[in-house]
């Protein structure tokens, strides 16, 4: 290229990039929405405030899919569009699928109190009077901090359902069973041990097989934080909620428990969160939601969105920052589309909070 033309090309990139952002509501086409979003994820990365991937689908087109910033900056590794990244929360979606499941082949009932299949349930009281539906709904009044290390010991210990279990298992109920709901990631370990014990294998096993196989899901998993795979995203947090905006990044290694639970912390790919999806639609996952979904996670370091049909796309967003790095995102592609929060059909948006 001449200098001529390299002065040409540069002249019009930054023309480009300055730009004025759409207007507040302003529907874009597609191409518009492209160069929007491709000016928007540009500049929160200049900024250190996005790294991860980015991909919108429809149908069969990838319209656009795109990585940026570092999966391991302390061994310069970048992130790339099949780099597996913490879904936090989202792993919840698998799990209910997986009680549905069960409830399909005669296992349970939505409707069977705790104690009908988990009667050493540390709490007896408890168990006798919370249903798996209040479970599956955040309204069973269970609580507990799953984030806390077992006593005596550290976060890296817990590797399994039972060792989330006895963070919470013997506290009594925060209130009455089906009288309001609230956002329980307890609730969502104990719908974990009862998939271990009605179908005998681990939670893990149970969902690879049920969920990530007939979906297609070949880098999808809960991986012990000591052997994750190759080409895994570290977590970088500033410290989560309060923390000055200029606060030095840091691995989140620590926050970390030694293996993800049925309440989160499993990861995955772009690409098999869109088999995900397809698979939905394909009725390929026994008891899979019909229908549009929006599952997010967030967590320091770890914020994650899988967004479905709306307005005909699909969107996934990885993130290895602090939220709302992945879902700010989210937000404004569903404005470009002229989606408010109430459109896009049946959804499950769901975040383990920080």
């Amino acid at each position: 290229m001449s200098r001529l033309a390299l002065l040409a090309a540069l002249a019009a990139t930054t023309a480009a990039a300055q730009q004025p952002p759409p207007a507040p509501g302003t529907r874009l086409d597609e191409p518009e929405l492209v160069a929007a979003l491709e000016a928007h994820l540009d500049s929160l990365a200049a900024s250190d405030r996005f790294s991860g991937v980015v991909a919108l689908v429809r149908g069969d087109t990838r319209v656009f899919e795109r990585a940026y910033g570092m999966a391991d900056r302390e061994a310069g590794v970048r992130n790339g569009l099949d780099t597996r990244f913490n879904l936090g929360s989202i792993n919840k979606a698998f799990t209910a699928i997986a009680i549905r499941q069960l409830a399909r082949a005669g296992k349970l009932s939505l409707n069977d109190r705790l104690i009908q299949h988990l009667p050493d349930y540390a709490n007896r009281d408890v168990a006798e009077r919370v249903t798996i539906a209040q479970l599956l709904e955040h309204k069973s009044g269970i609580g507990g901090n799953i984030f806390a290390a077992p006593a005596g010991g550290s976060r890296n210990d817990l590797r399994a359902t039972a060792d989330f279990m006895a963070l919470f298992a013997h506290e009594p109920l925060q209130f009455q069973p089906g009288d309001r709901q609230q956002y329980s990631n307890a609730g969502y370990v104990v719908l974990g041990a009862v998939i271990e014990r009605l179908s005998g294998v681990s939670y893990y096993d149970f969902v690879r097989a049920n969920v990530f196989q007939p979906a297609g899901m070949t880098s999808t998993g809960s991986y012990s934080r000591d052997s994750l795979p190759p080409n895994t995203a570290v977590g970088y947090t500033r410290g989560g909620p309060g923390s000055e905006r200029r606060a030095p990044l840091r691995p989140n290694t620590e926050t970390l428990p030694g293996r993800g639970s049925s309440a989160g912390g499993g990861y995955s790919t772009a690409l098999d969160l869109f088999r995900f999806a397809r698979a939905l639609r394909e009725g390929r996952i026994v008891e899979g939601p019909p229908g549009g979904m929006g599952v997010a996670g967030g967590a320091p370091g770890i914020n994650a969105i899988l967004e479905t049909g709306i307005a005909g796309y699909d969107l996934v967003v990885l993130a290895n920052l602090d939220p709302p790095a992945a879902e700010g995102v989210g937000r404004q592609v569903r404005e470009w589309l002229g989606i408010t929060e109430d459109e896009g059909g049946p959804r499950i948006i769901r975040r383990r909070p920080e």
